[in-house]
């Protein structure tokens, strides 16, 4: 009786959309692939139920859904290797049920030629051989696997879904952005709405002429007549970007490798855009020999020159990015009073705060934007990406339908943790709270590459330092460190933090936010926090740094 209930509680759902159930079908086939690696596990029953369990529930939730066929054929393997494994049971005959299950609700899946061969070997004898079928994984020429994020191909491995051009009109592939320096490029694909899309990367081909590449395959779509087919890059990484009608309804857009060492491919939505990160194997080597010198000279007891490249390496932060949020026709929140917007305040704060840091820290430092213009969330990370930023310090003014709501409070990249938080990234994305969701389905793939804990740290040295030096002079309420889903701290490669320096909305805070003295308060804060920061990584380094500084460097 409580396997039965504990089984009913693995497989109930509430109505989910796709995006949730790709999310529930990469977790059961993370699962999968963990227990393909245990030996030991395999030989125990209740660990393949575990993965039978959670494919149950991708079908259960949407017995007709984009991933239902995908969850059935996975239950029908898993039972096949069951009666391989543990002969004598029931589990020959549940295989039997969910591959026929498959062919008659599903008689035009890609899976259903692997499902006959695999009834086939079922019927036909006991002690046939089962095939082991594992998720994809790229070799390097060695043989030797090399992990990487998983790819469209690994989410459902047999198959590639695609739209029908004459179900839906075809969206327009209206622009291709590109952010480039010579170990790391940022390549922006803006779709008119959303469509799904498919990836791949190619090896090179000598005997043709072709280089390396990667491709994207945008599904019910078309080449908008504007769009520029060819854009050079020219840098280490890449030679160009082409884009091309590769179909009636597939665009294709491919980037011409020179080296790469790794990529990361994520969407956006509200508009929909498709995001490709790719890095070079030079900047992770020029990475790896600037941390060796920071050790280096950290634990060196030589007094260091003034204002030296060395010492701001033995610092361990020798560049700062700010990005004062929205601009240009993106005004942000409207203040309480009239006339003051969020924009505006941040450009302020942000001027201040670079002013402070290049002179009490000795630091370079540079903003995403020097006067009001507008720039993309994903222009604003591509920039700190390509400037090599050792940290990256996004600047905002909250708000809330509530004018008496107030305070100060510092975020980090991370699935969001309670309401306000969703709403408050709902807000800074420009978009709904429902895409926000989404987008959490997204960061489980990227989390392995953001710098969560080095980003947590900075915010609880910010976000104290804000309450500690503001605290004597304003009545401050501290409402903590939070974590979500910013688009505008995606993909960044350094510890970063986004800072609501107090709520637009709030009538006294409002006020506060268009004074001279409040501005500078909040700057010197950020600066003290910073500094804590540092001086957590490398302490010593920090002292001989400040007192080597000259009161006008």
């Amino acid at each position: 009786m409580p396997v039965f209930f504990i089984l009913a509680f693995m497989l109930w759902r509430p109505d989910v959309g796709s995006a949730s159930l790709e999310y529930e079908y990469r977790q059961a086939l993370s699962t999968y692939k963990e227990l393909l690696k245990d030996s030991q596990r395999q030989k125990e029953r209740l660990s393949w139920f575990v993965c039978v369990e959670k494919f149950k529930a991708v079908y259960v939730a949407q017995p007709n859904g984009p991933w239902s066929d995908d969850a059935v054929f996975m239950i029908g393997d898993l039972y096949s290797r069951l009666s391989k494994l543990f002969p004598g049971g029931n589990d020959k005959h549940e295989a039997l049920d969910y591959f026929s299950r498959l062919l008659r609700r599903f008689p035009d899946s890609p899976y259903a030629s692997k499902t006959r061969k695999a009834i086939t070997l079922l019927r036909k004898s006991k002690k046939s051989g089962h095939k082991k079928v594992e998720p994809r994984s790229d070799r390097t020429k060695k043989g030797v696997k090399k992990s990487r994020h998983i790819t469209e191909s690994e989410l459902h491995p047999l198959k590639k879904k695609e739209y029908k051009a004459a179900e839906k009109p075809l969206a327009e592939v209206d622009n291709v952005r590109v952010w480039s320096n010579p170990d790391y490029t940022r390549v922006v694909i803006d779709v008119e709405k959303e469509v799904y899309y498919n990836y791949r990367l190619l090896k090179k081909d000598p005997a043709i002429g072709k280089p390396q590449r990667l491709y994207v395959d945008v599904r019910n779509a078309r080449v908008g007549a504007d769009l520029e087919r060819i854009v050079p890059i020219g840098d280490d990484l890449l030679s160009n970007v082409r884009t091309a009608q590769y179909g009636p309804d597939v665009v294709r857009v491919v980037l011409d490798i020179k080296s790469i060492d790794d990529f990361k491919i994520f969407s956006l939505k509200d508009p929909f855009r498709i995001v490709l990160d790719v890095n070079g194997i030079a900047g992770k080597e020029v990475g790896r020999k600037e941390k060796k010198y920071k050790k280096k000279m950290a634990g060196s007891k030589e007094d260091l020159p003034k204002n030296s490249l060395a010492k701001q390496l033995a610092l361990g932060v020798k560049r700062i990015v700010i990005d004062p949020g929205h601009g240009g026709k993106d005004p942000g929140a409207v203040g309480y009073y009239k006339g003051v917007l969020e924009k505006n305040v941040t450009l302020e704060v942000s001027r201040r705060l670079a002013k402070k840091l290049r002179a009490k820290l000795g630091c370079e430092v540079i903003l995403t934007r020097e006067k009001d213009v507008s720039l993309s969330l994903e222009e604003r990370t591509a920039i700190a990406n390509m400037k090599r930023a050792d940290i990256f310090i996004s600047i905002h003014a909250n708000a809330h339908r509530n004018r008496h709501v107030c305070g100060v409070e510092t975020y980090f990249l991370n699935l969001a943790t309670d309401n306000e938080a969703i709403m408050v990234a709902a807000r800074e994305n420009a978009t709904s709270a429902k895409n926000i969701s989404d987008l959490e389905v997204i960061l489980n793939d990227l989390m392995n590459n953001a710098k969560i804990n080095e980003s947590s740290a900075l915010a609880d040295h910010v976000q104290r330092a804000m309450v500690q030096e503001l605290a004597p002079l304003y009545k401050i309420k501290d409402n903590g460190v939070k974590q979500a889903p910013f688009y505008v701290l995606l993909g960044a490669e350094m510890p970063c933090v986004l800072v609501e320096i107090a709520f637009i909305s709030n009538p006294r805070e409002c006020r506060r936010l268009n004074m001279a003295g409040y501005q500078n308060e909040v700057a010197d804060a950020i600066v003290e926090g910073v500094k804590d920061y540092i001086k957590g990584i490398t302490p010593t380094a920090l002292n001989r740094h400040i007192q080597g500084l000259t009161p006008n460097s």
